[in-house]
C-alpha cells in the first residue's frame, strides 16, 4: 500500500524521545474555534487533534515523523487490530482492561454498549456525522436503523428513545468487553474507518443532551487523557488531565503536559511572531504565512514543518440553484471555470513547490488512485482564458456572466479569493466576493442546504484531506462525489455519476495496490468529466512550534504535532 503522508522539515530531523518530562502548560494559537466538539459530528482535519486529546477510538494511529509508521492502524481502546473472519465480512474487537470514562458519578468503564450507542448517534436526525456514508454501505442493518431514526423528531427525548429501544442488526455487544462488526461486503479499508471520531464510544450521558450543544458542552465527558476545564466560544480553551484515564491502559498517548491552552481569534503573522519569541507554542489552525517561508528557510529552522496528507484545494460548483438562470448546470460552463483558472499564480501565493502544487483532479499525491492527468490543460498551469470564453458562448453566454463566491476570513485566503476573481475577469466571469468568518464557513454557511438550493453562492472554495491514512481513496470520493438518496455534508450539490459510483464499488473490492489504483484513477477521470469542481492546487500543511516544544511527532488525521505527545522544555 502506498504511504498517504510525506514530512518535511527545514532543519534538522525531529528527535524521538523515550522518556520526555511531565508538567506544564501547552500553549496553542488558533484563529477560530472548532467546527464541533460532540466527536460524532466532527469534521475538520483541525478538530482531530482535540479528538485525540479527549476521545478514544477502537482503532487508531502511532504519532510519528517516520510515515510508514504514522499510518499504520494500532490498537487503541481495542486490544489490538483484528484480522477479519467470515470471508472478510466480521470483525470481532476486544476492549483494553482499565479504559474508563470520566462520568459524572466518578470513573466508570467503557463498555461495548457505549461503542454501539456511538454509532447509533451518527445518524441522530439533529446533527450527525459528515462520515455516515462510510458506515451506512458497510455496517449490516445500519441503513435501516438510519432510515427509522431519519422520521424522528429532533428532540432531545424522541432521540433518545430511538437510540435506546432499537437496535443495529450487524452490531453485537455479547458481553461488556466484546464488539462484533458484521459488514454487507467485504472492505479492505474498514479497519481505517474505525479511526474517525465518528466510530468513538458515547456513554449513556450524552444523550440527554442535543448533539453538541451547550449543554453537551458544558457536560462534556472524556476517555482521552484530557477533558474541558474551561471553554468561551471564539475565544479560549483550556484542558486538564482526565482523571478516569488510565496510562496503562493508553499505548498512543503519554500525556505529558498537565495543561492545554488554546487562545483563539488570533492572526497568523502575530500568532508566529508569539511562538517565534517563546510566548506560546504550536498553531491549531494557523499556517505558517507564505511571506516567511523565505527567511525560515535561509535559515534552515527547524521549527518549521510541511505534512503532506493529500490534502488538495478546489473551488466547488453550485449547480442547485437558480442564479444565471441554472447556468452552472450545462457542463460547458464548468469546463469554463476549470479552463480559466490561474493554478501557477495561486500555487506561488502559497508560497511556492515547498507549499503547493497545480492538482487536476480529486485525489492528491499519496492517494492511491493519483496519477497525472489534465482534462482542462493551460499553459504552465497558468489558465487560457479564450477557450473558457469560447466554451461560455457555445453555452449561450458570450458576455460572461457573474457569480457570487465565498471564501473563509482566515490565513491567506482574502488573496488568493483575489486571485481567483482576477483570473476569471480575464475570461469574462465577474465574481462577487463574500467574506466569511472560519468558524462559520463550512458548519453554517456551505452546509447550509437552504443557503445552497436559493443561490447563497455560486462557486465556493474548499479544501479536502483524507479521513483516514492509508488507502484513503474511498474518503475523497464518497462524501464528497457520491450521493444515494441522503444528502452527505460535503457533497454540497448532492453529485451523482452512476459509472463512477460503479468503478468505485471495482476499486474498494481490489485486491492488489496495482488494480487500486488504477481503477480509482478512472473514478478520478470520470467525475472530472463531469466538472462538478475545479481543482486548483495540492498543498501541504505547514506548522510551526516554540523552541520548548519537544517530541513534535506528527497525528495523522491532524496534520499537526501531537498534543498528547509533545513535553515542554523549560
Amino acid at each position: 500500500m502506498m504511504t498517504s503522508a510525506l514530512l518535511l522539515t527545514l532543519g534538522a530531523s525531529v528527535p524521538a524521545f523515550a522518556d520526555g518530562q511531565t508538567g506544564g502548560t501547552l500553549r496553542i494559537l488558533g484563529s477560530g474555534d472548532l467546527d464541533h466538539y460532540d466527536p460524532t459530528s466532527v469534521g475538520t482535519t483541525t478538530a482531530n487533534s482535540f479528538v485525540r486529546a479527549t476521545q478514544r477510538t477502537l482503532i487508531s494511529y502511532e504519532s510519528s515523523t517516520d510515515e510508514l509508521t504514522r499510518i499504520a492502524p494500532q490498537g487503541d481502546l481495542a486490544t489490538e487490530v483484528p484480522q477479519p473472519t467470515n470471508n472478510g465480512l466480521t470483525y470481532t474487537f476486544t476492549l483494553r482492561d482499565g479504559v474508563a470514562w470520566d462520568a459524572p458519578s466518578g470513573a466508570r468503564a467503557i463498555t461495548a454498549a457505549d461503542f454501539e450507542r456511538g454509532i447509533k448517534r451518527a445518524c441522530n436526525p439533529a446533527l450527525g456525522t459528515p462520515f455516515l456514508t462510510y458506515y451506512i454501505s458497510l455496517i449490516d442493518g445500519l441503513d435501516t436503523f438510519c432510515d427509522g431514526f431519519s422520521k424522528v423528531e429532533p428532540t432531545v427525548e424522541a432521540m433518545k428513545a430511538y437510540i435506546e429501544g432499537n437496535d443495529i442488526a450487524g452490531i453485537e455487544t455479547p458481553d461488556d468487553k466484546t464488539i462484533i462488526m458484521n459488514l454487507k461486503e467485504q472492505a479492505g479499508d474498514f479497519i481505517y474507518m474505525m479511526t474517525l471520531s465518528a466510530a468513538a464510544p458515547a456513554p449513556v450521558e450524552v444523550l440527554d443532551y442535543m448533539p453538541d450543544g451547550p449543554e453537551y458542552r458544558s457536560n462534556f465527558i472524556a476517555s482521552g487523557p484530557y477533558t474541558i476545564a474551561e471553554y468561551i466560544p471564539d475565544t479560549l480553551l483550556k484542558l486538564k488531565r482526565n482523571a478516569a484515564w488510565n496510562a496503562e491502559s493508553d499505548t498512543l498517548r503519554k500525556a505529558y503536559v498537565d495543561e492545554i491552552e488554546m487562545t483563539l481569534g488570533l492572526q497568523p503573522d502575530a500568532a508566529i511572531q508569539q511562538i517565534q519569541a517563546g510566548d506560546a507554542d504550536m498553531v491549531f489552525d494557523i499556517l505558517v504565512p507564505p511571506a516567511l517561508l523565505p527567511m525560515l528557510q535561509a535559515t534552515g529552522d527547524d521549527k518549521v514543518m510541511a505534512v503532506a496528507v493529500g490534502r488538495t484545494s478546489f473551488i466547488f460548483i453550485n449547480t442547485l440553484s437558480n442564479n444565471n438562470n441554472g447556468g452552472l448546470r450545462d457542463v460547458k460552463v464548468r469546463q469554463a471555470l476549470n479552463y480559466a483558472i490561474d493554478k501557477a499564480a495561486i500555487v506561488q501565493q502559497l508560497g511556492g513547490s515547498y507549499v503547493a502544487a497545480p492538482q487536476n483532479g480529486i485525489f492528491g499525491p499519496g492517494v492511491l488512485g493519483y496519477h497525472d492527468f489534465d482534462l482542462y490543460p493551460s499553459p504552465d498551469h497558468k489558465g487560457d482564458p479564450e477557450k473558457a470564453k469560447a466554451l461560455l458562448a457555445e453555452a449561450g453566454f458570450p458576455d460572461g456572466l457573474t457569480l457570487k463566491m465565498p471564501f473563509r476570513s482566515l490565513n491567506n485566503e482574502s488573496a488568493i479569493a483575489q486571485t481567483i476573481q482576477a483570473a476569471y475577469k480575464k475570461a469574462g466571469i465577474e465574481l462577487e466576493l463574500i467574506p466569511v468568518s472560519a468558524a462559520d464557513y463550512y458548519p453554517k454557511f456551505l452546509t447550509s442546504v437552504e443557503n445552497t438550493t436559493s443561490g447563497g453562492w455560486d462557486i465556493a472554495p474548499v479544501s479536502w484531506s483524507p479521513d483516514w491514512a492509508g488507502g484513503a481513496a474511498r474518503s475523497v470520493f464518497q462524501p464528497q462525489f457520491s450521493f444515494d438518496g441522503r444528502h452527505q455534508t460535503y457533497n454540497y450539490t448532492d453529485y451523482n455519476n452512476d459509472a463512477a459510483n460503479a468503478k468505485a464499488a471495482e476499486a474498494t473490492n481490489a485486491t492488489t495496490p496495482e488494480d487500486v489504483g488504477k481503477l480509482w484513477g478512472e473514478v478520478d477521470a470520470i467525475v472530472m468529466g463531469d466538472a462538478p469542481i475545479v481543482p486548483i492546487n495540492s498543498q501541504n500543511v505547514v506548522v510551526y512550534r516554540s523552541e520548548a516544544t519537544q517530541n513534535f511527532q506528527p497525528y495523522a488525521l491532524s496534520a499537526n504535532g501531537d498534543w498528547t505527545n509533545v513535553w515542554l522544555d523549560r
